[in-house]
């Protein structure tokens, strides 16, 4: 029938029965999620993707076997993967930063209120990628890295190619804002700052917006 959307397609990957049994429910309750798969390990997640074909995977970041970092390292070398969340526990883990890196769309606390999860994931199902500055922010804080003086500097550079507008788009991706929230604080149309965001990924050489958002911290800004 024209003009209906099919739900959003949602795998769960997670070594705790009680989180996805939990994850389950909640989104029986939302006509526009649907859980179409589930796994209890970083390694189950290739056969679940080729299998079910998800919009948006959520996955842990801890499993016994192979962990969410892992599999969102070897998920996202595809050609074409789906959007990636990480689930964890921890306000501040330095593999949910390494993970960002690698590709994934953002992460979720699983204490996270219903409706913010629900629509957390709506937001990437939409393209949106989650990001949180202030957990990103100490994120960022936890990881002990020997050339953190030659990373920023190179983040500056790349950052410099961007013009004056295009850096204050990319100051608001860095803080969690949408692309409504920029147009509105920026005083531009949404088809604008989409345009923007668009140029900054293929200017600065990223492939998303929370890897945008983490060149902009790197850099300092």
């Amino acid at each position: 029938m024209a003009g209906v959307t099919r739900p959003v397609r949602v795998a769960v990957v997670d070594d705790d029965p009680l989180v996805r049994s939990g994850l389950r429910l909640l989104f029986a309750g939302a006509d526009d999620l649907e859980i179409v798969a589930e796994g209890a390990d970083g390694a189950d997640v290739p056969g679940l993707v080729d299998a079910h074909h998800p919009d948006v995977v959520l996955l842990d970041v801890r499993m016994p076997r192979v962990d969410g970092l892992a599999a969102v390292e070897r998920l996202c070398s595809r050609a074409r993967y789906p959007y990636v969340v990480m689930l964890t526990t921890f306000h501040a883990d330095a593999y949910v930063l390494r993970a960002l890196r690698a590709g994934a769309s953002g992460f979720l606390l699983k204490d996270a209120p219903p409706r913010e999860l629900l629509d957390a994931v709506r937001r990437v199902a939409a393209g949106e990628p989650i990001l949180s500055p202030a957990v990103t922010r100490r994120l960022i804080e936890q990881v002990a890295d020997p050339v953190a003086h030659d990373r920023r500097t190179s983040a500056a550079a790349r950052l410099g190619r961007a013009t004056g507008r295009e850096r204050e788009v990319a100051s608001a991706v860095a803080r969690g804002l949408s692309n409504v929230q920029i147009g509105l604080e920026l005083g531009m149309g949404v088809p604008t700052v989409k345009a923007h965001v668009s140029r900054l990924l293929t200017k600065l050489d990223v492939d998303n917006r929370v890897q945008l958002a983490l060149l902009v911290h790197d850099a300092g800004d």
